[in-house]
Parts: structure tokens; sequence; C-alpha cells
């Protein structure tokens, strides 16, 4: 066994949490379903709820590291719209989330996933017009996102399904989604800190073990997504996220 801040790994632990940190640099600089990818993951590891709180700070500092390279693309139009909404979303998921166990956490992300998969190809099927630019799905998907965002730290897939709705070319959806989640995510530390205490000085020395990994994943993203054509992109985010549902699933 290793032992880092009064946590105990295996080896496999070990590398399973490394490989974590950097999937979360990686989804924050446009490599979109690595992100979806670590939550199972960290789950193993963790449990459920500890894992969130674990995640959350790690995801903090990803989410510095992306808004600052991609900060000029947001639309912030499309933010002012979701920001109430997701901190309406945010507290339900407080109230919610300190009542499911690990099981149930796991299924409802999965539904979830899986649902955001499913509209993300019915889009990609010839129904783009059908999602209306209007509030109330901007409503809908932000107090969605909030709470799925607090619950698991799985509102990725929820706000894809949003931005790529709205038609946004690959950089705008990077950096609009980085806006996002900074704010999100900042936003959620004193709920996580007072309501459900998973995230403690320990927690916290073991996070910032990890930015070196998290500074590596986001170069890596950068370099991904240079590479990546702009209607590839959003195949790959479907494809990522379908991962992340299977991977919850097992």
């Amino acid at each position: 066994m290793i032992t880092l801040f009064s946590f105990h790994f295996t080896t496999a632990q070990l590398f399973i949490f490394f490989l974590v940190a950097v999937f979360v640099g990686m989804s924050k600089t446009g490599v979109h379903g690595t992100g979806m990818v670590a939550v199972p993951l960290l789950a193993s590891v963790f449990g459920g709820q500890l894992s969130s709180g674990i995640m959350l700070p790690m995801l903090c500092l990803a989410d510095v590291m992306g808004v600052w390279y991609y900060h000029r693309h947001a639309s912030w139009e499309h933010l002012k719209k979701l920001f109430p909404w997701a901190v309406i979303g945010t507290i339900l998921g407080t109230v919610v989330g300190g009542m499911i166990d690990d099981h149930i956490f796991r299924m409802i992300m999965a539904v979830i996933i899986v649902g955001s998969v499913v509209i993300m190809l019915w889009l990609e099927r010839g129904h783009k017009e059908d999602i209306p630019d209007y509030k109330w799905f901007a409503g809908l998907t932000g107090t969605a996102g909030g709470f799925t965002s607090m619950v698991g730290n799985l509102a990725g897939s929820v706000m894809a399904v949003y931005f790529l709705s709205m038609r946004l070319p690959k950089n705008s959806f990077i950096g609009t989604t980085a806006w996002f989640f900074m704010v999100m995510n900042w936003f959620k530390i004193p709920f996580h800190v007072f309501a459900w205490h998973t995230i403690s000085w320990h927690t916290f020395l073991l996070d910032l073990t990890m930015l070196p990994l998290i500074a590596i994943g986001a170069f890596l993203g950068v370099f991904i997504v240079s590479k990546i054509p702009e209607r590839m992109y959003r195949w790959f985010i479907i494809g990522m996220t379908l991962v992340a549902a299977f991977m919850m699933l097992v």
C-alpha cells in the first residue's frame, strides 16, 4: 500500500488517480469526454460522493488553465442565460446528493449521460433546427447542468447537448464551456466543504500533488484539439460521452 496524506492506495489505484489527473487537464482544453471518463475511474477508487469532493479542486485548477488558453472565444450571450439556473441546479444537487448512495449515484449519472448521447445523435441526424434557442431551454439545461455538476461532476454531457444545439464552432464551444465550468466549480466549493464535508485539508493537499499531471493533460489537450477538424470534433465529443456512459454502467 502507498500512503498519501492519510489516503491509502494500491499501485493500481494510484495509477488510476494519476490517469484521472491527466484526463481532467485534457478535458479543460477541449478533449471534452475525458472528464466524463475520469469520473467513474475516480469513483472506482474513492466511491461516489467522496470522489466528487476529491475531483472538484482538480477541476478548479484545470479550469484556470482552460480559461487562460480559450478565454477569448467564450459566448457570454449563452452564459448569461445559463448561470442563474445552474445556481438553482447546484443547490438542488446539494440536497439530493446528500440522500443517495453510490449505487443510485452511478445509475442516475449513467441515465443522464445516455440520454445526452441520444439527444446528441438525434441532433446530428438532421434535427439541429428542432432545438430552439429559447430561454426555457437554457433554463432547463442550466438547472440540469448545475444538478449533475454538483452530484457527480458530470455536467459535461448535459452542457455539450446545449452548446452543440446552439451550433457553436469548435473554439467557441471550448471557450464557453471553460468559463461555465470555472464559475460553477468554484461556486460549488463551499457546498462540498460545509454541507457534504468531502473537501478537507488532506484532500486539497492530495489534489495539489496532481497539479503537474493536470498541466501535462492540459497541454496534451491543446495539441490533440488542434489536430481535429471542426466536424470531426462534434463526433469526437459524442463518442467520448458514450464511453463515459458505458464505464458508469459496468
